[in-house]
């Protein structure tokens, strides 16, 4: 018993020292490789193609994809970027996947950026790859042993349900001089399960706090008055204010967010998002919300923020745009209004997360607005209900000149709306 004991320690202790050595060697004031990765509409379209094709497989059945150097830097960005600004290099060399990612830290003492470097490959010719390198900053590290912590702390941590749904599929990965073909076989179970946790609605129970101040803000309402966005989001965030603390306050930003959009966009969030936890919202009486007179600003607005704040700034941007491109081809005209308000909705969201203390400073900022001119600058003068013969002959493309002139003229508006000059 003794011996077992000793044993435990010593692989208890090897894992606090890895740790420490991690933090020690891989944290840095300078990062491995630039953060910041911009997505482009030609990045969403490519991300669109390769999740397509995965979602084709049906259940029983096995299917294959292929994925070059390029898909792979995609993929890993654009997911990678979901939840903190951060940066990875993939290259396929010598039939071995090498990663080099730089990831941004919040503020500490110790540096801004996390570095690390690995490499995968097929020991043995075995059918799925392992860990055959890790580096931790400048510091090279047992691989084996490497990939024995972090087994553990994926598995005794939340990021196993994650890690499950994702490999558990998975039946062969071959690596090529130019690129990967994954092997996967998807039964019923497995899509039973990743549908059942992915749409879990017991992620936040404060879900129907927020829910039930919308009810009594609806229930109040005057229907002779048309219902401003903000008279929505001021209590909201009233209560975010009184109920959060400095290290809550991002995370009680998000919910009522969210539980406004849901209110405000409930069919058109389907199409992007998916908010199990606030898609019931008990109020009888609905009321189109508006900014400007208009709920199609509202919707842009709000839309964008849940975006950003759940997902990503870079995302709503692209969303936004295509949305515009998509309505000039056959809907209701590009309209550079409806971008202002998915320009100023995605600068709320990321003023609402972007860390504690503007978490904070937006909450009393939203408490004591005036009115929505305070978040939302006046739009109605900007160009709209162009269609694409009239959008190409006036801008070109959405990376013209003009075009980009007029979208910066945009951004400074929002910039010198109030809210947005707390950060």
């Amino acid at each position: 018993m003794k011996t077992l004991f000793r044993i435990f320690l010593v692989f208890l202790s090897t894992a606090v020292m890895l740790c420490a050595l991690l933090v020690f060697f891989g944290i840095s004031d300078q990062p491995d490789i630039a953060v910041g990765w911009t997505l482009t509409r030609v990045d969403i379209a490519r991300a669109k193609k390769i999740l397509y094709e995965g979602a084709k497989t049906k259940p029983d059945e096995i299917s294959t994809i292929e994925l070059t150097e390029a898909d792979l830097n995609l993929a890993a960005n654009y997911l990678l970027n979901r939840y903190r600004k951060s940066a990875v290099n993939i290259e396929i060399k010598n039939e071995v996947l090498r990663f080099t990612v730089t990831m941004t830290l919040p503020k500490n003492n110790l540096g801004h950026y996390l570095n690390i470097s690995f490499r995968l490959g097929n020991d043995d010719h075995s059918d799925l790859p392992s860990l055959t390198k890790f580096k931790a900053g400048k510091l090279l590290l047992p691989a084996k042993f490497a990939a024995f912590v972090i087994d553990n702390i994926i598995r005794h941590t939340s990021l196993n349900n994650y890690f499950i749904l994702a490999t558990r599929p998975i039946k062969t990965v071959t690596i090529d001089p130019e690129k990967i073909t994954i092997s996967y076989y998807s039964n019923m179970d497995s899509f039973i399960q990743a549908r059942n946790f992915l749409t879990q609605t017991n992620d936040n129970p404060n879900i129907d706090i927020y829910q039930q101040k919308l009810d009594e803000i609806i229930t109040r309402h005057d229907p002779a008055w048309r219902l401003s966005l903000a008279e929505l989001l001021k209590p909201l965030f009233a209560l975010a204010l009184q109920r959060s603390t400095l290290e809550t306050a991002i995370e009680e930003n998000k919910i009522a967010i969210i539980a406004v959009n849901n209110y405000v966009n409930r069919k058109e969030t389907k199409k992007f998002l998916s908010f199990p936890a606030a898609a019931k919202l008990s109020a009888e009486k609905r009321y189109p919300t508006f900014l400007y007179k208009r709920t199609d600003l509202a919707q842009h607005f709000i839309g964008s923020a849940a975006i950003t704040a759940s997902v990503n700034g870079q995302v709503a941007k692209v969303v936004g745009e295509e949305k515009e491109l998509s309505d000039a081809q056959g809907g209701s005209g590009f309209s550079f209004i409806d971008l202002a308000a998915d320009k100023a909705g995605t600068r709320f969201g990321e003023l609402a997360t972007s860390s504690p203390e503007n978490a904070r400073k937006l909450q009393k900022a939203m408490s004591a607005i005036k009115d929505y001119s305070d978040f939302m600058p006046d739009p109605t003068d900007l160009p709209e209900h162009m269609n694409e013969a009239e959008f190409k002959q006036r801008y070109q493309s959405v990376d013209s000149d003009v075009y980009q002139e007029l979208s910066k003229q945009i951004d400074a508006r929002i910039a010198a709306t109030p809210i947005y000059k707390l950060d």
